[in-house]
């Protein structure tokens, strides 16, 4: 199977959660653990409509960590500006919540400083033993994931709820000791609808709190 497994689910979001995944449809199963088969997380940038890999590009103000991927890695997010400044921030921080785990990943260790400066609670503690069964397993991943269908509500002035799919048709599991890549067809397995609740810090980051993802739903078949 192509790429990756999927972040495992911290918890079932709740309220505005489900009033967001309805707009893409489908349902919050849990994705599973280090298994070919399952679903994943990636990383990205904060450009415009479509934004590429953001290697040593996520430093801004406020002490924002850079990210940096490898050249053979790719993550292309689409619809990052919505035209409503607080959804656009949270969109980019989710984006870069993405990144950082991915980074993690290319780096071989989960004690980076972008995963606990996007990520935090139980989103923070499966996105280290998700990076961690990678690390163990000794794989990384490369090629494209597209990331498309993102859509934010807004609750309150400092939560946020994010859906939106992610397209892995194009990015591969890399084995990091033989360089082997495992190019296996893309099936409806390849796409996965994430479901995600977000809370800004007191120094103004939308870091991701919880998780929940579905491969091969509906809502994001091609």
């Amino acid at each position: 199977m192509n790429r990756r497994p999927t972040l495992l689910a911290a918890l079932a979001l709740t309220t505005t959660t489900a009033l967001t995944l309805s707009a893409c449809g489908g349902s919050s199963d849990e994705g599973s653990a280090k298994d070919k088969d399952s679903d994943k997380i990636a990383g990205a940038d904060t450009g415009g409509e479509e934004s590429a890999s953001p290697s040593a590009s996520a430093s801004d103000s406020g002490g924002r960590p850079d990210i940096d991927f490898p050249s053979d890695a790719k993550n292309v997010f689409e619809g990052q500006k919505t035209g409503d400044p607080t959804k656009d921030a949270v969109l980019a921080d989710s984006a870069l919540s993405v990144n950082s785990i991915d980074e993690a990943i290319f780096k071989g260790s989960t004690d980076t400083k972008a995963l606990g400066f996007y990520n935090t609670g139980k989103a923070l503690s499966s996105s280290i033993t998700y990076a961690q069964r990678y690390i163990d397993g000794n794989d990384t991943w490369t090629g494209e994931t597209r990331f498309f269908k993102r859509e934010v509500n807004l609750s309150g002035d400092s939560k946020a709820y994010v859906t939106y799919c992610s397209d892995e048709s194009k990015s591969y599991i890399k084995s990091k000791k033989t360089g082997e890549v495992d190019r296996s067809p893309a099936t409806s397995n390849s796409y996965v609808l994430y479901s995600t609740k977000l809370a800004k810090n007191a120094d103004g980051v939308w870091q991701t709190a919880d998780i929940v993802s579905k491969r091969g739903a509906e809502a994001c078949q091609p």
